[in-house]
């Protein structure tokens, strides 16, 4: 790279990340919070296929055959293939139902980093091929906070409700996520100085030697009765991280909406359509803000060392560690995770977990909590999290699915009838 191009390059880079944070955009927030809108865009996927279930296991990493084998699916209690259920946060259909006007629509924080900070899913009801999601939901709380990493920031959780073509509930999501002034992150500059990682042979050995010992529970049923409060979980590893990562993380169907990564004519209509998200690369091409998780330079510019992996990325891998201790016949309940550090490019997850309660509800099922974390090589904890988890009971018998709560399935039969009365409009 020339003098000049490298100076044109940080002239692209301090415009990119001038933007502050702007009291009209949490206003407008805080007005919307607890409205609930049908979402109308479409994701990557909408519908499960087969392989859509496979190629999102494998996107994370996860070989469970009750995931990636339809014919292993068989001779389980599911009888056929299911999809993880975290698979719901990738799926959507356009639901059709009211739009918000434009002051209905929440603040626009353009020029304003976003972090996936954590989240909350509750699961009741697998995805099986053939499935077609959609979703609801809005803004459930907004909030300003002090942030180490880049002083003033806003803090959102918003709230996602999953359903399928039946208009049966599969989950709840609520992500938390955390909008930074890029500015301000580049000035603090609180990470730049993390060094890069330097792997000797034995540190890889001991990688691989996880990696090797790992495997899906499977069909060996998990106990209830067998668990103890205090059990430890055994450990994955995921990483060290590399930009081929976030590659298959994308080609498993992740990360397309709401900006979309688009490619040729498409990304020319996209970049007409949200400029802001494009910042010049070295070369003085407009490419996407997103490419943070694999552009180190443009990682740096807002004040990282290297770039680094999604959020959802991680609980991802922690859904993954939960379902392998698991076994075929259990159901994850739910998960909540709180990401606590950057995972960057070149850094090793190490997960661990613990039994930490045993319960059985009212209702019969038998109930497991575990707590969870990873930390990474250099022993910082990255993610910390909890779940709860239904076990087969040899008194209770098998595990079984949570009630929808009846408020929630009336929304949610509302939210598809409404879908259904537009469809027969629009076709007369």
């Amino acid at each position: 790279m020339s003098e000049t191009t490298g100076e044109q390059t940080r002239e692209e880079f301090e415009k990119a990340t001038s933007a502050e944070l702007d009291e009209a955009d949490i206003e407008k927030d805080r007005a919307i919070v607890g409205r609930d809108w049908a979402r109308g865009t479409r994701e990557f996927l909408g519908t499960a296929t087969p392989e859509a279930i496979r190629n999102f296991a494998t996107g994370y990493g996860d070989d469970n055959p009750l995931f990636t084998d339809p014919e292993y699916g068989r001779g389980t209690r599911w009888g056929g293939q299911i999809a993880p259920p975290i698979m719901a946060g990738i799926l959507n259909a356009p639901l059709r139902g009211e739009r918000p006007s434009k002051r209905e629509r929440g603040g626009s924080y353009r020029g304003i980093h976003a972090f996936v900070s954590g989240g909350t899913w509750d699961w009741y009801r697998p995805i099986r091929p053939g499935d077609t999601l959609y979703s609801f939901g809005g803004l459930e709380s907004v909030e300003v906070k002090r942030s180490e990493f880049a002083g003033r920031s806003v803090v959102k959780v918003h709230r996602e409700v999953k359903i399928d073509q039946n208009a049966e509930v599969v989950g709840v999501y609520r992500t938390l996520v955390i909008y930074t002034e890029r500015k301000k992150a580049r000035e603090r500059g609180k990470y730049r100085d993390i060094a890069d990682p330097d792997y000797t042979d034995a540190d890889m050995a001991k990688i691989e030697e996880i990696y090797a010992s790992e495997r899906p529970r499977g069909g060996e049923p998990r106990h209830f009765e067998d668990v103890r409060v205090g059990e430890e979980l055994p450990p994955m590893v995921k990483g060290p991280l590399t930009t081929t990562d976030m590659v298959v993380f994308h080609a498993g169907g992740y990360g397309f909406t709401p900006y979309g990564l688009k490619t040729g004519r498409l990304a020319h209509r996209n970049r007409q359509r949200i400029a802001p998200f494009y910042i010049k690369n070295e070369y003085g091409v407009p490419d996407v803000a997103q490419r943070v998780h694999w552009d180190s330079s443009w990682a740096q510019a807002i004040g990282n060392p290297r770039a680094y992996d999604y959020g959802v990325l991680r609980e991802c891998w922690a859904h993954h560690y939960l379902t392998d201790w698991a076994g075929d016949d259990a159901w994850i309940v739910s998960q909540h995770d709180e990401i606590r550090k950057f995972n960057y490019q070149g850094d090793t997850q190490f997960l661990s977990g613990e039994v930490t309660g045993k319960t059985v509800a009212e209702d019969g099922r038998c109930l497991v909590d575990v707590a969870f974390r990873a930390a990474n090589q250099r022993g910082e904890d990255t993610m910390t999290g909890t779940a709860t988890v239904a076990l087969p009971s040899r008194e209770h018998g098998p595990a079984l699915l949570p009630a929808v709560p009846a408020a929630l399935q009336r929304a949610a039969v509302a939210m598809m009838a409404r879908h259904g009365e537009l469809l027969r409009e629009g076709r007369r």
